[in-house]
């Protein structure tokens, strides 16, 4: 039986089912997106939504949907669900579905009296394409499938809505048709690879609505446009394979590209392959560089995430090749930034301040897993550079003081991960000496001084220790309280006593400032107070400020994203910690932990985790369907309870 696996009590319950949604992915941008029982309630959602650069740097819904009618002795069954205005379901093909799973690849079984189909669906690697396998299981007469394509030809960010501009023209291909709505965009292509017949039946239909664009407090409905139907006749076992992409394809070639991308996927029979199937999805190959995703389906590359994310998605997955091309092009970016170019490459928000420590984290996780010697090949003319690049005093917002730590201006733009903003301003204005860049500059310091003396620069590696140790001083007189726990952050005279999970990473890093009964004390509090099964609070109940549910409009989120929100990426840093403090004793506590991880995945996006959670009892999934740090982080925790486990 299958890992993930729905049956028909389940999808026909559309409060149960409408909720899960399901995502599929190239590595070229390009993904199809939608609930279990295929009704799209976001307007992100689609069947081909692929980037256009041409246009800007959105991705763009090209098919929306595609509805299959069973046809038998004249008798119409169709299988397509939409919502429309008020509430209603039209057609309610649903009903007809007998089970989903999603193992290999997003498979949907439907009976309609003595006729069972099944369709699976898959994309092209590194081709924008989706390709759609009908198998008829299951017939007694003849059958006829229609297929009827619903186009938007609109950005993500955009809604389309019945209008004279639309171009109704289309033109016939092998086994199918091209057609483009609007200037500057592609032909879309359409085809089978068996002979059809296309109904030219041009028509727009009208008030789709995306309940989840309504929960956001955004606008919530379009018109989408149907140019017509395909019809075609099928036999019992056998299997016809639909395509829509951005190039005709030759058709005859289409069964066997559907065979090879089904067997190539990582099967999810598991809490960590599927994981490993999530992790692949971020993977972005674009113009000859190599990106990691921060989420899908509205994020794009943004550079802290990258060096967060990148070694649990690779990593712990012996995928070093990947780790390897992915910081080729970061390390593009870093030099570009550092040396006060423009960005050759598409990596976001890497001038925020942390972003180099974060780097160098990255880059010592490489040292950990790989070698060390090979490390210092590859990058340790980068981490050199990026370390005297801090010091001299040549980051924009990045100062080394008198006492050794690091200073950042943040009261006038958010510039930590907590970057949720009003009107332009900070929500949380964290700035001056911020506890987890100060953790990242420590622990950056001690890996350096390490790398030098293995390379025989003892007397450099002296100064580096007597330098951090100065700091490591200043660290506990500027942060440690008589609480036992750190301020998040200090600002000439002000202290933030706010109880948040960024002290977290002074006992999940490799190296720390603080001595081992200082860091038992502060994980010690946030067990207490910011752990959840679902990841480390933003903020502590006790703390002024607590606002844990994120919901409603657009403002209410944002007052909302990081008071009181649990993340399950902080999380993975959390059992580090433990596991760093408590070593084999917590494994079964870790163990239960990350039980929490797995059941998610059968909520909300299938199969991986999504971007935060509600801080408080049920624990909802909220925010971006699948967010790279948080797989990554849960990752990189089940690996090392494995190596604990090994110890054993």
């Amino acid at each position: 039986m299958s890992y993930l696996r729905f049956d028909k009590t389940l999808m026909t319950n559309l409060e149960e089912s409408l909720p899960k949604e399901v995502l599929r992915s190239n590595r070229s941008g390009a993904y199809s997106c939608s609930t279990i029982v295929d009704c799209n309630t976001r307007k992100y959602h689609g069947l081909l939504v692929v980037p256009i650069p041409s246009l800007d740097d959105e991705n763009h819904v090209l098919l929306s949907s595609l509805d299959e009618t069973v046809i038998q002795h004249g008798a119409e069954f169709n299988l397509g669900l939409h919502k429309y205005q008020g509430d209603n379901f039209s057609p309610r093909g649903h009903k007809y579905i007998r089970e989903f799973e999603c193992q290999q690849v997003p498979t949907t079984v439907y009976r309609v009296g003595g006729v069972v189909l099944k369709k699976e669906q898959v994309f092209q690697h590194y081709e924008n394409r989706i390709i759609i396998r009908y198998t008829l299981l299951e017939a007694h007469s003849p059958t006829i499938i229609r297929l009827r394509p619903f186009l938007a030809f609109r950005s993500v960010r955009e809604y389309t809505h019945e209008n004279g501009q639309a171009s109704r023209d289309y033109q016939l291909v092998e086994n199918g048709i091209k057609t483009c709505m609007y200037e500057g965009y592609p032909d879309l292509y359409m085809q089978l690879n068996k002979k059809n017949e296309f109904v030219y039946q041009p028509d727009w239909y009208r008030g789709v609505e995306y309940p989840k664009e309504q929960e956001r407090g955004y606008a919530s409905n379009e018109d989408l446009y149907v140019p017509g139907y395909f019809e075609f006749t099928i036999k019992k076992g056998e299997s016809v394979v639909f395509s829509a992409g951005l190039s005709e394809f030759k058709t005859n070639k289409l069964k066997k590209i559907a065979e090879f991308e089904v067997n190539v996927r990582t099967p999810r029979d598991n809490f960590y392959h599927c994981l490993v199937n999530s992790a692949h999805q971020f993977y972005n190959h674009r113009d000859g560089e190599n990106y990691v995703l921060a989420g899908y389906p509205w994020f794009k590359c943004r550079a802290r995430d990258m060096f967060i994310s990148l070694p649990g998605l690779t990593l712990t997955n012996n995928e070093v090749e990947q780790f390897e091309l992915c910081m080729e092009t970061a390390e593009k970016g870093i030099r570009d930034f550092m040396e006060g170019r423009p960005l050759s490459v598409r990596i976001y928000e890497i001038e925020h301040p942390d972003v180099l420590l974060w780097a160098v984290w990255c880059i010592q996780q490489y040292g950990n897993i790989v070698s060390e010697d090979k490390c210092i090949k590859k990058y340790g003319t980068l981490l050199r550079d990026i370390i005297e690049y801090i010091l001299n005093g040549r980051h924009p917002n990045l100062k080394v003081m008198k006492n050794h730590l690091v200073y950042a201006e943040g009261r006038d733009k958010a510039i930590t991960w907590m970057n949720s903003t009003v009107n332009g301003r900070p929500i949380i204005p964290r700035s001056g000496y911020i506890v987890e860049f100060n953790a990242l500059w420590y622990n950056a310091l001690k890996f350096c001084a390490g790398i030098s003396r293995t390379v025989g620069m003892a007397e450099e590696a002296e100064k580096v220790e007597s330098f951090v140790a100065e700091a490591a001083e200043s660290f506990k007189n500027v942060f440690l309280n008589e609480h036992n726990y750190l301020f998040d952050y200090v600002d000439g005279n002000g202290q933030d006593w706010s109880v948040r999970p960024n002290m977290i990473f002074t006992v999940a890093f490799d190296y720390s400032p603080l001595n081992a009964s200082q860091q038992k004390k502060v994980l010690d509090i946030c067990t207490k107070e910011l752990l959840t099964p679902k990841g480390l609070r933003s903020l502590s109940p006790k703390s002024g400020g607590y606002n844990p549910m994120y919901v409603g409009p657009q403002i209410q989120r944002d007052y909302a994203y990081h008071q009181g929100t649990a993340w399950p990426w902080l999380a993975g840093f959390y059992m580090e910690a433990c596991l760093r403090i408590y070593k084999n004793s917590k494994i079964s506590f870790i163990e239960r932990q990350l039980v929490g991880y797995e059941e998610e995945l059968f909520y909300h996006c299938i199969g991986t985790i999504p971007e935060l959670f509600d801080g408080n009892p049920p624990f909802h999934g909220r925010g971006a369907i699948s967010f790279a740090m948080n797989v990554a982080e849960i990752m990189r925790v089940v690996k090392l309870v494995e190596k604990y486990n090994m110890q054993l």
